[in-house]
């Protein structure tokens, strides 16, 4: 890493449980889930431009550079009053997380983005000022931006820290893109789950409001947790299309990760509470 270059991870996460409470005037649904980050994802270079100039790189994005997420946060930071017009920056995007796949690929990306524009272009921007701009981008965005699991309320904006045990996961990618304005859409999803309490998700009551939704209109992901079921308490994430199940240790998730049917794909992938982009 050079004063010119700046390079950070952009972990995945997992939603350990997703609760719909409601929905706002303005069409956002309010929520409650629990974000766990994980060990393992994307990497973000960011190598410094002097021409104003946000230009962005890298095998197989499957989406155009001015509608991804990290190009977008870039130029959002370079809009702040102050930053010098000649901040540019170009970016380059080492993809692993599935893109559609609910482990908050495009989010984190953007968010290891603007942690990492305030090193390269000497910024002096507040953790919060961050997080008030990736809430802008998406609502997952903040969560990475703060770089530790969190219990979520509101749209997903508003953040607890939480210390989750440490875990290893194993996660299936189904091979399908779930689209996640259809599923928040949909007029079978439930919308007005209660509340539940901090103590009560530790205690086990909690599910994914919509894991039905997206099992009804996606048969791979049905597949992928009835296979995994088999082997543990198998969850949709977010609104998929990954599937997930904690391991007792990395050898069992490793155990499993071999048996998973081809064409799926299997990650395995520590738990952790603190972001590796920090």
């Amino acid at each position: 890493m050079s004063a010119q270059t700046v390079t950070l991870a952009a972990p995945a996460k997992l939603n350990l449980f997703l609760h719909v409470t409601g929905r706002r005037e303005d069409g956002y649904h309010t929520l409650q889930t629990v974000f766990q980050l994980l060990a393992w994802g994307d990497t973000v270079t960011l190598e410094a431009r002097e021409d104003g100039a946000v230009t962005l790189a890298g095998p197989d994005l499957d989406i155009a550079s001015d509608d991804n997420l990290a190009v977008r946060a870039a130029r959002a930071l370079k809009a702040l009053p102050g930053t010098s017009p000649d901040n540019g920056v170009h970016i380059t995007l080492d993809k692993r997380i599935p893109t559609g796949g609910g482990l908050g690929g495009g989010s984190s990306d953007a968010a290891s983005t603007l942690l990492g524009l305030i090193r390269l272009w000497k910024l002096d921007v507040s953790r919060d000022r961050l997080a008030a701009i990736g809430a802008t981008l998406g609502a997952d965005v903040p969560v990475f931006v703060r770089g530790h699991s969190a219990w979520a309320e509101g749209i997903g904006e508003q953040l607890q820290p939480v210390l989750l045990p440490p875990a290893w996961f194993l996660i299936i990618h189904p091979g399908v893109h779930v689209d996640t304005g259809e599923i928040f859409s949909r007029r079978e999803l439930t919308r007005d789950s209660p509340p539940i309490t901090m103590a009560a998700f530790f205690a086990g009551t909690s599910r994914n409001d919509c894991e039905p939704v997206v099992r009804n209109l996606y048969a791979e992901v049905d597949n992928a947790l009835i296979w995994l079921g088999k082997f543990g308490d198998a969850k949709l994430t977010g609104t998929g299309a990954c599937v997930f199940c904690r391991c007792a240790d990395e050898a069992s998730a490793r155990a499993i990760a071999a048996e998973v049917p081809a064409p799926w794909r299997a990650i395995v992938a520590a738990g952790v509470n603190r972001s590796p982009a920090l």
